[in-house]
């Protein structure tokens, strides 16, 4: 007898979601792909041609998806714009889910999500970060876990996309929530997963400009981002946020303890291969986000069926996705008005800093 497979459906066949469809049905062993959903034409297209054989049924409807029969998951991949909602809806029907991140560009509506997630505890509920399955970075919390850079107390972060000459960051820029809500929340969630899931933030301040795209401010964005954000526990995280790496994706980060420090990536290779030719000496570098953590990926997927077949406890609680977003969208207010802003120990946000 074969062992029984997760049944779980994908919403949202854009870029990142055709990655998640493709990583559920050909390199996750225990799920079993049986349905998608996308409103577009083109998508579903797609779907015909490379799911469809496979035994995998797509759906104009989400709702429709939702009853398909025997689903047990959903992965929620979908615009960002949408996140919440469908993840809600996948609740209410009694599915597990796994929700790109962010749940949402809002506090407020990331909230309603771990909300709907409490009242049905029996559910498996995640919000997919990436990093948090990458093996140099499990390798480097394990590291400062051990104690070998002694107490943890500053990190530097950044995720710097490849620049894209198209204009696409303009477009996108009305929908994503901003450079810190987009970009920087991977570094925000590791901050919460280096210095302890339940650290409360104290302050945030950033500044930002815009080098290469200047009609991102119609959006309140910038191309070009840094923030600083304080901990209540006396810790400190400086993010860099960046659309226009030249060369290709650079997202690296420093760890500073008390008796040392650890490096992620901070020299991106590609692969182990130099070129040496007139031009002197130079290696390839990731050029896109996917490029650099598909495998990472790849666990996050491995680990969440693992989670709902086995009713194991999710790698990450869904509290820090809200968080994170919190996180981020004060980052992207403090860019836009220049103000600095204090939160107390409660994580209630404070009128004016206190003297």
């Amino acid at each position: 007898m074969s062992a029984r497979k997760l049944k779980i459906g994908c919403a949202g066949l854009g870029r990142m979601g055709k990655r998640h469809a493709l990583n559920f049905l050909q390199r996750t062993p225990r799920a079993d792909l049986v349905a998608v959903s996308t409103p577009d034409d083109s998508e579903l297209e797609w779907a015909k041609a490379n799911l469809a054989p496979y035994g995998v049924t797509a759906y104009k409807n989400y709702e429709d998806m939702l009853k398909h029969e025997g689903l047990e998951a959903v992965v929620v991949a979908s615009a960002t714009a949408v996140h919440a909602e469908q993840a809600i809806k996948a609740i209410e029907a009694g599915k597990n889910v796994l929700c790109e991140k962010p749940l949402s560009t809002s506090v407020e509506i990331s909230q309603t999500v771990l909300d709907a997630a409490a009242k049905k505890p029996e559910l498996k509920v995640m919000c997919g970060f990436s990093r948090r399955f990458d093996a140099s970075y499990r390798d480097a919390f394990n590291k400062m876990s051990a104690g070998g850079i002694g107490a943890p107390a500053v990190m530097r972060s950044q995720t710097c996309d490849k620049l894209d000459p198209t204009g696409f960051f303009v477009a996108y820029a009305e929908f994503s929530g901003g450079i810190f809500v987009d970009c920087s929340i991977h570094d925000i969630d590791l901050a919460l997963w280096f210095f302890g899931q339940d650290s409360k933030v104290k302050s945030v301040s950033a500044v930002g400009i815009t080098a290469v795209e200047p009609d991102l401010r119609k959006h309140n964005d910038r191309d070009n981002a840094v923030g600083l954000v304080e901990f209540h526990n006396g810790k400190i995280a400086y993010f860099y946020a960046s659309r226009m790496m030249a060369a290709g994706q650079e997202d690296t980060t420093e760890i500073i303890g008390t008796k040392g420090k650890l490096a992620v990536n901070t020299q991106p290779a590609l692969n182990l291969v130099n070129i040496f030719d007139e031009n002197g000496v130079r290696r390839e570098i990731p050029q896109h986000y996917y490029d650099r953590f598909e495998y990472a990926f790849v666990t996050e997927a491995n680990e969440f069926t693992a989670c709902c077949l086995e009713n194991t406890p999710v790698p990450l609680k869904l509290e820090g996705a809200v968080q994170a977003v919190r996180i981020g969208a004060a980052l992207q207010e403090s860019l836009i008005t220049g103000e600095k802003i204090f939160f107390d120990e409660d994580g209630q946000r404070l009128p004016k800093a206190r003297l």
